[in-house]
C-alpha cells in the first residue's frame, strides 16, 4: 500500500496477479460469482426482451386497408390512417396530447377523445342512454375486422360519427384564434384534417374492439369509458396484486440476504488517514480544461430549458395570453414542450460527456494522448450544431417549412425523440466519437486491466451509451404506432433508466475511489450489483410503459412484476448509498486537510433523495397496472418526470460539474457560498414545484378520471377549472426559486470555469504514473497487505509541487 510520496519512503509491490494473468496485467479485483450473476441476468433480461419484441410485431392493432360502413360506404383506408399519424407527428401534436395515453398533457388524448365523441354521438342515435347503450356497446367491441380482406366494418351510426369529427378536429386544429395552445391555423388542409381523424378514430376502434378469441380489447380495455363499457381487464387487477407480492417478497429477500452476508465489504471499520490535496495545487490536462466550455455550455442550456418550462407550465394557467402576450402565435405550447424536453437530455448528457472526459487522465494515472483536446473541441463543437440544428429543425418542421424533409431535418415527433433524423443519427454518432475519445484516453490502462475492473467498467459503460441510444433508430414516423412506441421506450426507460443509471454508478464509484474515500474493491461491488439489480428489474420493467399501447397481455403481466421489483434496488441502493456516503465522511473527518468537494458530495447525497422519492415511490405509485389505468398521461406521470429526470440526472449533471469547476475556477474565485446556493435552490425549487402543484393536481386528476372517465379528466375544460389554476400559480414561487437561486449561480460559476481556469497544464512529456488526489496514510498493518493498494488514489494531473514530476510533498 502507498504509505507516503515524501522522499526517500519505499512503495511495497502490489500483490501478485492471479494465475492464468498476463505479467504487467492486474487481475480480476472480484469474484468471479458477481461477474457470472451480471451476465447471467442481464442475458436472461434481454433475451425476454427480445421475446416481447417479437410478440409486439405478431399482435399489434392490425391497420386495416378500408374502413367502411355495413351499407358501403367508405369511411377511410390504411394509407389514410398512416397519413393521419405523420400529420400528428409532423404538427408536433404528440407533445401538445397524447395517442394511447402517451405524449403530453395539455391536449386530450385523442384516443379517448374520439371513442368518448364517437359513443355519445352513435348512442344519441340510437335514442339515448337507456335504449341505445346496449346497440352503442355492440357496435364498438363487436370486431368486424375481417384479416383476409383488410376490411373493417363499422356500422352506419359510426360512420357518421367520423363525419362529425372529422368537422369537430377541423374547427379545432384551423381554430383561427388560437387560445388552445396551439397556434392559430396550425392544421388547414381538409384532408390532413380528414386523415388525423382517421387516425385518431383507428386508435379508438383499438381501444374498444376485442382481440379475436378475447374479451378484452388492443390495449386491455384502455381508456376507462363507461359508454362502451370499457373497465379494467382481469389482467389488470390480478398482475396489480402480484406485482405488490413480488415487490414485498424481493426486498425481504434481499434486505435478508445482505443482513446475514457483508457482500459488499464496507460495514468493516477502515482505518485509513487522507490528507487531501488543496486544489490550487492540481494541474490539468489540456482535454480537463476544454471541459470548462462543456459545463458553461450545460448551465446554458439548464437556463433554456427552465425558461422554455416556465413558459410550458404558463398555458395550464392562462390559454390566453403570456401575462397579456399571445404567446401562442410565436411559441406555441407544443414547440415550448419539444424544446423543454429535448433540452432536458441534452444539457443532462452534456455534463456526462464532460465527466468523462475530465475522469479520463485520472483513470489513466495522468496520461493523457496528444490532441486529446482538439477532439474534445470539435466534439463540442458538434454537440452546439446538433442541439441548435435540432431546435430550429423542430420548429420549422412544425411550421411546414421543411416540405418533405420534415422528419429528416425537423422533427419526427415522438415524445423524447422529437429530433429529425439526421440530428438523431449525429447525436448519436457524437456519442459514439466520445466513446472513441474515452477510448484513446484509457487504452494504456485498459491493456493493464483485466476486463471486470473498474477501468474497462467505466469504458463499457461509456460504450453503451450511444449503443442503446441508437435503438430509437428503429422507430420513425411512418412505422405503426404501437411498434415505434416499443422502440421509443427503450430509450426513454432503458437508456435512460439502465444505461445512464450504469454509467452514472460508475462514475460515481470511480469518484470516490479518485479521492481515496472509498476502496477500489468495495466501489467494484457496488457496480456489480448495481447492475444485477437493475438488470433484474430494468429490463423487462420497461414493459410498465406499454401496458395500454396496442401490446398484448404478456407485456403487461411481465411488465407490472419487474417494474415493481425495480423498487427493490432503488430501496437498497438509496439505504447503501447513506452508508457509501457515511463511509466518505469518515475519511474526510481523518482527514488533516479541508475536503474540497464538498457540494458535490452534497449533489450526490440529493441524487440519493430524488431517486428513492422521485423513481421510487412516484414510479411506483404509477406504475401498478390498476393505478396506470386511470392515471396514465394525467399530472402524477408528469410529478414522476420531474422529480426523476430532475431530480436524479439533473442532481448528477449539476453535481458532476461542481466537482470538475472545482479545480477549473482559481481557489481565490471559488465560493462555497454560490455553491451553497445553488444547491438549496435546486432541491427546494424541485420540491414546491412536486408538492405545491404536480403531485396534489395530479391525485385531483386521477380521482376526476375515475369519477368521470379518461376522456373528461383529460379534457381542457376540466384543466382550466378554479382549483387546478389556483395550483398551477401557486407553482410560480418555487420556478422563481428554482431559476433565480439555483441555476444563476451555477451559470455564473461555470462562466468563471472558463474565464479564470488556469494557463498552466500539465507537461505532455511527464510520466504516466499514479496520481493522487489524497495521500493515503495507514495506521494498521492491514492496509500495507491490500491488493488493491497501488490503485486506491487517483491524481488530476500531476504530484503535488508542480508539472515537472518533482517529489510530492510528505504528509504532516
Amino acid at each position: 500500500m502507498v504509505v507516503s510520496e515524501a522522499p526517500g519512503d519505499a512503495v511495497p509491490e502490489p500483490a501478485p496477479p492471479p494465475t492464468g494473468t498476463p505479467a504487467g496485467k492486474r487481475g480480476r479485483m472480484i469474484g468471479r460469482g458477481w461477474v457470472q450473476a451480471a451476465v447471467l441476468v442481464t442475458l436472461a433480461g434481454f433475451f425476454v426482451l427480445g421475446f416481447l419484441a417479437i410478440r409486439t410485431y405478431q399482435a399489434q392493432p392490425p391497420i386495416p386497408e378500408k374502413v367502411t360502413t355495413s351499407d358501403g360506404q367508405l369511411l377511410f383506408t390504411g394509407e389514410d390512417i398512416r397519413q393521419g399519424q405523420e400529420v400528428f407527428l409532423r404538427n408536433g401534436l404528440m407533445q401538445y396530447g397524447s395517442i394511447f395515453g402517451h405524449g403530453a398533457y395539455l391536449g386530450p388524448d385523442f384516443t379517448a377523445d374520439y371513442l368518448h365523441r364517437a359513443a355519445t354521438s352513435v348512442q344519441e342515435q340510437y335514442g339515448g342512454a337507456e335504449a341505445g347503450h346496449a346497440r352503442t356497446v355492440e357496435d364498438f367491441r363487436v370486431n368486424r375486422y375481417d384479416e383476409k380482406t383488410g376490411t373493417l366494418v363499422w356500422s352506419p351510426a359510426q360512420g357518421k360519427a367520423f363525419t362529425e369529427l372529422t368537422g369537430h378536429y377541423g374547427a379545432t386544429l384551423n381554430s383561427p384564434d388560437g387560445k388552445n395552445g396551439l397556434r392559430p391555423h396550425a392544421i388547414t388542409d381538409p384532408a390532413e384534417i380528414h386523415d388525423l381523424t382517421a387516425y385518431f378514430g383507428w386508435t379508438a376502434w383499438a381501444a374498444a374492439a376485442e382481440r379475436p378469441d378475447k374479451t378484452y380489447s388492443y390495449t386491455n380495455n384502455w381508456p376507462s369509458e363507461p359508454l362502451v363499457d370499457n373497465a379494467p381487464t382481469g389482467h389488470t387487477v390480478t398482475w396489480s396484486v402480484l406485482s405488490l407480492i413480488f415487490l414485498l417478497v424481493g426486498a425481504g429477500a434481499l434486505f435478508a440476504a445482505f443482513g446475514r452476508w457483508n457482500f459488499l465489504g464496507w460495514h468493516n471499520r477502515d482505518h485509513r488517514e487522507l490528507r487531501f490535496h488543496a486544489p490550487r495545487t492540481v494541474l490539468l490536462t489540456p482535454a480537463q480544461r476544454a471541459t470548462a466550455w462543456f459545463f458553461f455550455i450545460m448551465a446554458a442550456l439548464f437556463l433554456v430549458q427552465t425558461l422554455l418550462g416556465s413558459a410550458t407550465q404558463h398555458y395550464r394557467a392562462d390559454l390566453e395570453s403570456f401575462f397579456g402576450l399571445p404567446l401562442d402565435h410565436w411559441l406555441p405550447y407544443n414547440l415550448t414542450r419539444t424544446w423543454h424536453v429535448q433540452l432536458s437530455i441534452f444539457w443532462v448528457v452534456t455534463s456526462f460527456l464532460a465527466i468523462g472526459i475530465f475522469l479520463a487522465p485520472l483513470i489513466a494515472r495522468g496520461w493523457e494522448p496528444k490532441r486529446q483536446a482538439l477532439l474534445t473541441r470539435l466534439l463540442l463543437g458538434a454537440l452546439v450544431v446538433v442541439v441548435v440544428g435540432s431546435l430550429i429543425g423542430e420548429m420549422a418542421g412544425m411550421r411546414g417549412w421543411l416540405g418533405p424533409l420534415w422528419a429528416q431535418l425537423g422533427n419526427q415527433g415522438f415524445e423524447y425523440l422529437d429530433l429529425g433524423r439526421i440530428w438523431q443519427v449525429l447525436l448519436t454518432a457524437g456519442m459514439g466519437i466520445w466513446a472513441f475519445i474515452l477510448f484513446r484516453g484509457l487504452r494504456r490502462r485498459l491493456r493493464t486491466e483485466h476486463v471486470a475492473n473498474m477501468p474497462w467498467l467505466f469504458f463499457l459503460a461509456a460504450l453503451a451509451l450511444p449503443a442503446f441510444y441508437a435503438v430509437g433508430l428503429l422507430a420513425s414516423p411512418d412505422s405503426h404506432f404501437t411498434a415505434a412506441d416499443f422502440w421509443r421506450f427503450i430509450v426513454v426507460h432503458l437508456w435512460v433508466e439502465d444505461f445512464l443509471e450504469l454509467f452514472t454508478t460508475a462514475t460515481v464509484a470511480y469518484l470516490f475511489v479518485l479521492l481515496g474515500v472509498v476502496r477500489e474493491r468495495v466501489a467494484l461491488s457496488v457496480i456489480f450489483l448495481d447492475i444485477v439489480l437493475y438488470s433484474a428489474g430494468g429490463v423487462i420493467g420497461t414493459m410498465h410503459h406499454l401496458y395500454f399501447s396496442g401490446e398484448p397481455a404478456e407485456h403487461l403481466a411481465l411488465g407490472a412484476t419487474f417494474s415493481a421489483l425495480e423498487v427493490v434496488p432503488l430501496l437498497f441502493l438509496t439505504v447503501e448509498a447513506w452508508s457509501f456516503l457515511q463511509l466518505g465522511a469518515r475519511r474526510q473527518s481523518a482527514s488533516s486537510t479541508p475536503f474540497p468537494h464538498r457540494w458535490a458530495v452534497m449533489f450526490l447525497a440529493a441524487v440519493g433523495f430524488w431517486n428513492f422519492l422521485g423513481a421510487g415511490v412516484f414510479g411506483f405509485l404509477i406504475n401498478l397496472p390498476i393505478v396506470s389505468y386511470y392515471e396514465i398521461g394525467t399530472g402524477l406521470t408528469a410529478n414522476h418526470a420531474h422529480a426523476a429526470m430532475m431530480g436524479v440526472y439533473g442532481m448528477l449533471a449539476v453535481g458532476f460539474a461542481m466537482f470538475a469547476l472545482r479545480y477549473l475556477i482559481p481557489e481565490e474565485r471559488w465560493s462555497d457560498r454560490l455553491a451553497s446556493i445553488s444547491f438549496w435552490s435546486l432541491n427546494l425549487g424541485l420540491a414546491w414545484m412536486s408538492f405545491a402543484t404536480l403531485l396534489p393536481a395530479g391525485a385531483l386528476q386521477l380521482y376526476r378520471v375515475v369519477d368521470a372517465g379518461y376522456a373528461d379528466g383529460r379534457s381542457l375544460g376540466y384543466l382550466q377549472g378554479g382549483t387546478n389554476m389556483f395550483l398551477e400559480w401557486l407553482r410560480l414561487p418555487g420556478d422563481v426559486v428554482f431559476m433565480v437561486g439555483g441555476v444563476l449561480p451555477l451559470l455564473w460559476m461555470a462562466y468563471q470555469g472558463i474565464r479564470y481556469r488556469s494557463k498552466r497544464t500539465r507537461a505532455p512529456e511527464a510520466p504516466a504514473e499514479t496520481l493522487l488526489f489524497t495521500e493515503v496514510v495507514p495506521d494498521s498493518d492491514d492496509d500495507a497487505t491490500d491488493p488493491d493498494a497501488a490503485d486506491l488514489v487517483v491524481g488530476v494531473a500531476d504530484r503535488l509541487g508542480g508539472g515537472s514530476g518533482g517529489p510530492a510533498e510528505a504528509p504532516r
